[in-house]
């Protein structure tokens, strides 16, 4: 590695697969004078290393992280020695150009594995394959604690194998049964059976070693409910003084009255020592729960498998409660090896633990023989690329084009050689796919061919990689789009969710005919044709979806409080944050759409829009949220004592401002700074000419840009 090979590192967690890329960075760095990008699959794990290199400041490396913005060029990014960024982001990086990315010299691909996933691996695949074009002597370091076929990842990465089982902490796995554990190795470990319930004999029996349980269930519901139940068992193992500082860090997450049920609920279990963790939770509030367990402050978590490909959250004992995952169509399914391995292979706290234990329940002779033998005796699948999927290969094919890495066919099939679809599939199933992609992007006019057959994108094509959004759904905004005649928020929204890039929420058979209603009452504002999809008895279960998620979304916008939405749609805060990110880039979107396309009438109501998801506010607010440190609360709360524009704050003094409940002193003083005042010396609030001037012609642009009607 310190020679400038790729390496791909396939050895246990907390072995010190992040220690060999942090010594290739600085080498990197300190001797060739290069940039080193830290890749990641998640947002959580971004953090969790931006914080973790940044002890390098004291060198004189500074450390960057960009999560999201994918229509900017990352100009703040070229100052930094170290970028850590999600995969998403590098993609989008890539394909603005920016000037500094000719500067890296090593990339480091933390979780190379999710080459496997459905939903990540092609962008990974195809980031790695465009880079290696990009700079052909960049050194590639590749890390991963299961990868099964490891020396084909090598092969395409053209890198050094160093596979390893050794870990700092021992992992044994095994199968409870019969209050007893039976290891692999044929060792065997007696649980006392003095609770009625298996799964709370093995939480206590850890308890008693001071050490720390981590629970895998299958389903949201299964984390709060088993969490719920192991409360009374955990309680008495808390301390005095631990459960002082819970209480400080739960009382952040309860909020207040209208904070959702489910916030409440955690806040309450976290006191006891207990959490759930799921991806409904916010981000706040997953963090709150992370950093109490690191600190021993939490004794067990039960949550889904997310956490598992998540931050590095390591407990003494791992417990595999649910084997089987629910699937559309397919009903209780066995999860794959892989991630059993993956969920396995956080137990042992290094400098905690002298061992670590991995235990699957089973309740009958069949159930420990199949447990034993298909799980804990068996070697995890082997890694798959998951790039022949057609919309993969034009979401990709179309952003290489617009970023002129590609521009004829030849200079395409080159690029996808760099690819480990390539090197495990024959060359006319990709070549199939290609021609594929080409014929939906040429046929949706985003690419264009010269009179030599050269490909370019067109202005839509172009602006679509740009916007990091699917070609479906750039061609799906021009469409629609055209023929609008009445703006409805509503509709809006629905295209919004009609797209391939908005994540839904799922609409039950119980919630179809309260759906239907809808609908019928609605029908007037829909901007998509929608009796088709009515019609459609495969489609009709992914449109009731759509509608749903448009509706929690248009409640959001009507001001519904966030425990009535959490309540009323069954879905985590957190959820509700990630429809309202991706709708709120998805409205950016359509205005860039209908701006490239001729239809800048309407810019200003998709713009209005946009700010109203965004802050989750009624049109009447769209001044007040348009200051810093104003948003939903605090912005309702001004307007209901009479401040409802920038004029009436502008005119307000500083102490009548100050008085409005949610608001105090420090805000006042920053709204009336941002409105053109300033302190002066004998403490008088003044106006400063020339800010002023400045503030009230921004504060114009923006009341003029809400003028007309609709916003």
């Amino acid at each position: 590695m310190l020679d400038g090979k790729n390496l791909v590192l396939a050895v246990p967690t907390s072995s010190g697969k992040t220690l060999v890329s942090e010594i290739c960075m600085l080498k990197a760095i300190l001797e060739r004078k290069v940039k080193a990008v830290y890749l990641v699959p998640l947002k959580s794990l971004a953090r969790e290393k931006y914080d973790e290199f940044r002890k390098y400041e004291k060198l004189g490396i500074l450390t960057a992280m960009s999560v999201g913005d994918y229509d900017s060029p990352g100009a703040k990014l070229s100052d930094a020695d170290i970028l850590v960024l999600t995969t998403e982001r590098a993609d989008s990086l890539i394909c603005h150009k920016p000037e500094w990315i000719d500067d890296i010299g090593v990339v480091v691909v933390d979780e190379v594995h999710l080459v496997n996933d459905p939903s990540r691996g092609p962008t990974l695949e195809m980031v790695i394959a465009k880079i290696t074009q990009m700079l052909p002597n960049i050194q590639l370091i590749a890390l991963s604690a299961t990868i099964p076929n490891a020396e084909d990842i090598a092969a395409w990465l053209k890198a050094e194998l160093v596979r390893s089982s050794w870990r700092p902490v021992p992992l044994s796995e095994g199968v409870l049964f019969e209050s007893k554990i039976r290891f692999s190795n044929g060792s065997s470990r007696p649980i006392r059976h003095a609770r009625g319930e298996e799964l709370a004999d093995l939480v206590c029996d850890t308890l008693d070693e001071n050490g720390q349980v981590l629970v895998f269930v299958s389903s949201r519901r299964s984390a709060v409910s088993v969490a719920n139940r192991t409360v009374p068992i955990v309680r008495p193992y808390i301390s005095r003084s631990s459960m002082e500082t819970i209480s400080q860090a739960s009382g952040r997450i309860a909020g207040g009255p209208s904070a959702p049920e489910a916030s409440k609920v955690l806040a309450k279990m976290m006191q006891a020592g207990v959490a759930f963790h799921h991806a409904g939770l916010t981000g706040p509030e997953r963090t709150t729960v992370e950093d109490c367990f690191k600190g021993n402050l939490l004794k067990v978590i039960v949550a889904t498998p997310t956490l598992a490909a998540g931050i590095n959250l390591p407990a003494r004992r791992v417990v595999i409660r649910d084997y089987r995952r629910y699937e559309e169509e397919r009903g209780n399914q066995p999860i794959p090896v892989l991630e059993y391995k993956q969920m396995a292979g956080r137990a042992g706290r290094p400098k905690y633990d002298q061992y670590g234990e991995a235990v699957l329940v089973a309740r009958t002779e069949e159930e420990y023989d199949f447990l034993m033998d298909h799980y804990v005796s068996s070697e995890p699948e082997e890694i798959r690329s998951k790039l022949a999927s057609e919309s993969a290969i034009r979401f990709h094919l179309l952003s290489s084009i617009a970023g002129e890495m590609t521009h004829n066919r030849e200079e395409i099939d080159r690029l996808m050689d760099g690819t480990f679809f390539s090197y495990q599939f024959n060359r006319w199933e990709i070549d199939h796919y290609i021609s594929s992609a080409l014929d939906f992007l040429e046929e949706g006019r985003l690419v264009g061919r010269s009179k030599n057959d050269e490909l370019y994108a067109t202005g839509l094509g172009e602006r679509a990689a740009k916007l990091y959004i699917d070609p479906e759904t750039a061609i799906l905004f021009r469409d629609a789009l055209s023929e609008v005649e009445a703006f409805h928020p509503l509709g809006m929204l629905h295209l919004i969710c009609s797209t391939p890039d908005q994540p839904l929420t799922h609409a039950s058979q119980a919630e179809t005919e309260d759906c239907e209603v809808f609908i019928g009452d609605h029908e007037g504002e829909f901007i998509v044709d929608i009796s088709e999809q009515m019609d459609d008895y495969e489609e009709y279960p992914r449109f009731l979806a759509q509608v749903k998620t448009a509706r929690m979304l248009n409640d959001w916008i009507s001001e519904r409080t966030e425990r009535s939405i959490t309540e009323d749609y069954d879905v985590g805060m957190g959820d509700v944050h990630r429809y309202i990110e991706a709708a709120d880039w998805l409205i950016h979107a359509a205005s860039e759409v209908a701006r490239v396309t001729g239809r800048s009438q309407l810019i200003p109501s998709l713009h209005a829009l946009q700010v109203r998801v965004k802050n989750g506010v009624l049109p009447e607010l769209l001044e007040l949220v348009g200051l810093r440190g104003v948003g939903r609360v605090r912005g309702r709360m001004l307007f209901n004592h009479g401040l409802r524009t920038l004029s009436d704050l502008y005119r307000a003094p500083v102490e009548e401002i100050a008085r409005v409940p949610a608001i105090g002193l420090t805000i006042a003083e920053s709204i009336k700074h941002q409105l053109g005042f300033e302190t002066s010396d004998a403490g008088d609030k003044v106006p400063a000419t020339s800010e002023r001037d400045d503030q009230s012609a921004s504060a114009q642009t923006l009341l003029e840009e809400f003028e007309d009607e609709d916003s």
